[in-house]
């Protein structure tokens, strides 16, 4: 687990000291050693650097950019290849020599040997630019889900650059970030972030998970990026549920087993859900004496997982370790967090995350396993029941929808309202959908925006959809595609990596593999959620007499989260002040908008998660714009 950079520099220039740079901006991503590399080609230089954080073959034999024995191939890797052992013996078998014992040299042989056909036959997380000699390309690379970070700029000024994080790139680039404010108003009104190539910086652009991009040296031309994987959601017509069981079951054992290869010591993250419960009770399945570190947030005023906590690690004899954290807390932070995040983000749950991986790093933990993932493959969360309910209605299984429509509203947290309104918002498209929304109380134009400014410089002030690529009448399953790849899952994943890296940690989502996610997409959409309205159905009855059947079946799970309103009750003087009118941030209306802050404050303390939002942004823009 590492951070990259580089790029393509014109002959005359020497790239090393914005490479050094950058190396030292995104230090704590790997302090365990460092390296650059600076190759003449054509007319070009061509500049990558890496940091290290060491988990695979500690020696030296892993350092970075890392070169083929024949000289055609150089390499900087972001990431951990999992069946780097069973790639290895394959490629040994053809004739290629290994030096080193990590996974490193794996996956620079692998693509010497396949090339992007390498690519599925990984199970890892990995962002990695390549360059050919040879062919005078660099290739940089995102895996499946977008688990590891790559930012780049074309500059027509300054050619290609990349990093693993904003603030690096911009060690490579002579001009100051400035707000991209279409982005701005999909988050601030539409919490929509992290969904497309933008980010919040103009002219920077994030690599989308399952992408590449090639550079040709020789015209200096960026190929458009092409996708190398998307998720595949035909049904297979021949499954039965007791061998789905089966099949999810080992694979995800397997997962477990390949996600634990590690030459330092590993922990879990564990919330007291069946996500991170399966992560940790699979780990004491497989090794019945490896000590199991925990590491878990714990509520102090909003509605605690403590007592779920408490009996998996007594369950599987864990050494528990809990963070708490107040009000106080989170002030004293918060700037840390925004600077660690580099971009705005949707709530104060970014925040425990980030204190429970600095908790594993008091402990000499380098390594946790996390249960990201699982909810966007197995129709977690409240189970799509707007999608289950349209894929029903598709079919005319009409006995069965209203069947469904009964069974989802009597769990606890759900009505039938509920149940009719997410039918709504996946039936109806343009204008009806927006008149739904405005019913509803969601304002395209609320009145603290700068309306006038933002449509002279041309942003649509609409919610930015995002509508799968294909049904085949099974709308749950196209979702979840949609969810694993572009709306959902990716901006999880941003706050992982931006708050483990930030802890010189690694987080591991073992979940979210080629295999799995195969596996699970291919099933009827009732093995995901069931026809009583049960989510991860058939992950519950696969993790039978590894979890605990408590855990496994109860029904009051709550998604992670902090006792926000309580949180921010006394940010009123700080929060007032970064959203007075002495900060240019053209987008707001900063008189109404403080008008309407203290009169939202003064009835109802930080009941807004748009409110929140808008602090977050206003806070970011002074850190890291100013």
């Amino acid at each position: 687990m590492c951070g990259i950079a580089g790029g393509i520099w014109p002959q005359s220039t020497d790239p090393q000291a914005q490479l050094a740079a950058a190396m030292r901006s995104m230090q704590y991503r790997g302090p365990d050693d460092r390296g650059l590399l600076a190759v003449d080609i054509n007319d070009s230089v061509v500049g990558l650097a890496h940091v290290r954080l060491s988990i695979l073959d500690l020696s030296a034999a892993g350092h970075q950019p890392m070169q083929s024995l024949d000289g055609r191939w150089a390499m900087v890797f972001n990431g951990e290849i999992y069946n780097y052992r069973e790639l290895r013996s394959e490629l040994q078998a053809v004739g290629y020599i290994f030096k080193s014992d990590t996974d490193t040299e794996v996956l620079l042989n692998a693509w010497a040997h396949w090339g992007v056909d390498c690519l599925p036959r990984l199970s890892g997380m990995f962002a990695f630019a390549i360059l050919d000699r040879l062919a005078s390309t660099l290739t940089c690379v995102r895996d499946a889900f977008g688990i590891k970070p790559l930012f780049y700029c074309l500059n027509p000024g300054q050619g290609f650059r990349f990093a693993s994080e904003p603030q690096s790139l911009f060690q490579l680039l002579s001009f100051k970030p400035s707000v991209n404010w279409q982005r701005a108003y999909d988050y601030l009104v539409h919490a929509d972030y992290d969904s497309n190539t933008d980010t919040f910086f103009a002219g920077v652009n994030h690599l989308l998970p399952g992408h590449l991009i090639t550079v040709n040296l020789a015209d200096h031309k960026l190929a458009s990026p092409s996708r190398w994987w998307s998720p595949r959601t035909d049904e297979n017509v021949n499954w039965t549920f007791a061998d789905a069981v089966s099949q999810v079951r080992e694979q995800f054992l397997l997962n477990i087993s390949q996600h634990m290869r590690s030459d330092v010591p590993i922990g879990a993250a564990l919330s007291g859900g069946i996500d991170s419960s399966a992560v940790v009770c699979a780990i004491r399945h497989l090794e019945p004496d490896l000590p199991i570190n925990t590491f878990s947030y714990i509520a102090i005023d909003g509605v605690s997982e403590e007592r779920w906590v408490d009996s998996i690690n007594q369950h599987v004899d864990a050494i528990p370790h809990k963070i708490y954290f107040g009000r106080d807390d989170l002030i004293r932070d918060l700037d840390e967090l925004i600077f660690c995040q580099a971009e705005p983000f949707g709530s104060t749950s970014i925040y425990a995350q980030h204190r429970v991986f600095a908790k594993a790093k008091e402990h000499g933990i380098k390594v946790v396993l996390d249960g990201q993932g699982a909810d966007e493959m197995l129709a977690g969360y409240i189970g799509y029941p707007g999608q289950r309910l349209r894929s029903l209605l598709d079919n005319l299984d009409m006995k069965q929808a209203y069947q469904f429509f009964r069974s989802w509203s009597a769990w606890p947290g759900r009505t039938k309202t509920q149940a009719l309104k997410y039918l709504a918002a996946e039936t109806t498209r343009g204008s009806l959908y927006s008149f739904l929304r405005s019913v509803n109380g969601r304002n395209s134009s609320p009145p603290w925006l700068n309306v006038q400014a933002l449509q002279d410089a041309g942003i649509q002030l609409t919610e930015p959809r995002q509508f799968p690529d294909h049904l085949n009448g099974r709308h749950v399953v196209a979702s979840l595609a949609l969810a694993l790849s572009r709306k959902g899952l990716p901006s999880l994943l941003r706050h992982a990596d931006r708050n483990s890296m930030y802890s010189s940690i690694e987080s591991r989502v073992p979940f979210l593999t080629l295999d799995l996610v195969d596996l699970l997409l291919s099933m009827p959409e009732h093995f995901l959620i069931s026809n009583q309205g049960q989510t991860k159905h058939v992950f519950r009855h696969a993790m039978r007499g590894i979890v605990p059947d408590e855990v496994l079946y109860r029904r009051d799970k709550i998604g992670f989260e902090t006792p926000e309103a309580h949180l921010l009750a006394n940010l009123y003087p700080v929060a007032r002040d970064w959203l007075s009118t002495e900060f240019d941030i053209p987008l707001l209306d900063h008189t109404m908008l403080t008008s309407i802050f203290d009169a939202q404050y003064a009835s109802n303390p930080m009941r807004s998660r748009q409110l929140w939002r808008l602090l977050n942004f206003c806070r970011w823009h002074q850190l890291c714009l100013n």
